[in-house]
């Protein structure tokens, strides 16, 4: 299968969604704790929950979190885009 290139205004729409460190933060914990509620990702950021909402809003729309709903829950997990830049951004840290 041939995989198509990202246009310029594709790329920019995934980086957009990491430009906020309390973006990539939510992206890092995601990544090591699956399936997490917007309750869960203020508690372990000590972050006020409207703020999580809007950011966690901003990375769904970006492509880089899935939403999943589980009765009134909504957990929150990592799209194969997420996992490619939460990459980037652990090689990134550690240069």
């Amino acid at each position: 299968m041939r995989r198509r290139i990202k246009t310029s205004k594709q790329l920019e729409r995934h980086f957009k969604g990491i430009a906020n460190h309390r973006r990539i933060d939510i992206l890092l914990l995601v990544k090591n704790h699956n399936g997490l509620t917007l309750e869960d990702i203020a508690k372990a950021l000590n972050c006020n929950l409207k703020t999580i909402s809007e950011h966690t809003h901003r990375l769904v729309g970006a492509g880089l979190l899935n939403k999943k709903y589980k009765g009134r829950k909504v957990l929150h997990s990592l799209s194969p885009y997420g996992h490619k830049l939460v990459k980037f951004i652990e090689t990134f840290q550690h240069s």
